[in-house]
């Protein structure tokens, strides 16, 4: 792992597929690649962070692709393995009527994830680890991974970070809940989304009682997405602040931008940014990726994010 590397990301790379028409329609499918947390880290590596990404990839021929696409990012992947499986796939379509999903994440090579993967020295030089509740959806080694990374981070004053990132088309709410509960006593922050997880999730749609539910659980630092309230609600040290969305008038496609959120959050606060500030920063860097098509594609640069933040 290169020594300039400050956060650690543990996930799954997967091969997006992408039509410009309807599935039905489409004789064309674009090759890229995504996922919840390689989203993520692309978004912390184009605002200038030093990110390196935990996961494992294939034996099919879109290895070499994953791999270097992250090079590409400026994405550390010296961590990453090779398995005998094969890489996870999803199909995607967007038209001006509906958006089509399909996922392919059986037996996939990053379901092999183990606690060998994340070596203890390496975490002890990390500013900071996320992962999410779709990693340790993947297997129980891959759940194993997280726990025991957190709790040897927590150990080791290594920040923690985490979103349940709850989907019901490949996960289910009871476990998704547990996945949480053990690792809670070793996660300093964490991303939620009011419907998504707070709702479906804990059955808790009262901000106050969200921020004092996680507060309770030890977690410092506190962020929920709600779509009904146009913006992001911080809590920290028993404050609530919030923060509008940026430029909702001109999104197109907020396909992840929760996740790129999170990169920009993650980002401003490994770099001396408060909490609120990180929020602030992060919200413009998730608005200016819902103004262009792709998850990854559409991702600003920190040049692009500074400047609107200016304005």
């Amino acid at each position: 792992m290169d020594s300039k590397v400050d956060i650690a990301i543990i996930g799954e790379c997967l091969i997006e597929l992408s039509a410009n028409g309807t599935l039905a329609d489409t004789s064309t499918l674009n090759k890229y690649f995504g996922g919840d947390t390689v989203t993520t880290a692309v978004a912390i590596a184009r605002l200038g962070g030093n990110v390196t990404y935990v996961t494992k990839v294939g034996n099919d021929g879109f290895s070499e692709f994953i791999l270097s696409s992250l090079r590409k990012e400026g994405i550390d992947t010296s961590l990453i393995k090779a398995g005998d499986e094969q890489n996870g796939m999803y199909i995607v379509s967007r038209t001006p009527e509906k958006n089509e999903l399909l996922y392919y994440k059986r037996k996939t090579a990053a379901a092999k994830l183990s606690i060998e993967d994340l070596p203890e020295d390496c975490i002890k030089k990390l500013k900071l680890i996320y992962s999410t509740g779709v990693v340790q959806s993947l297997s129980a080694c891959s759940r194993e991974l997280v726990r025991e990374a957190f709790k040897i981070a927590k150990e080791n004053d290594v920040l923690t970070a985490y979103d349940p990132n709850y989907t019901s088309c490949f996960m289910n709410s009871a476990d998704t809940k547990e996945y949480f509960e053990e690792i809670v006593d070793f996660t300093d922050i964490i991303f939620l989304s009011l419907k998504n997880d707070a709702v479906k999730l804990y059955e808790i749609d009262s901000m106050e009682k969200v921020m004092k539910y996680f507060w309770d659980k030890g977690v410092k630092i506190v962020v929920v997405k709600s779509h009904v309230d146009n913006g992001y609600y911080t809590g920290y040290k028993g404050e609530i602040s919030f923060t509008n969305f940026y430029n909702t008038q001109k999104a197109i496609d907020i396909t992840a931008s929760g996740d790129v959120f999170n990169g920009g959050f993650l980002y401003a606060l490994t770099n001396g940014h408060t909490p609120v500030e990180a929020t602030k920063f992060a919200a413009v860097v998730s608005g200016l990726q819902t103004q262009n098509y792709g998850a990854i594609q559409a991702i600003p640069y920190k040049n692009a994010v500074l400047e609107n933040l200016q304005q």
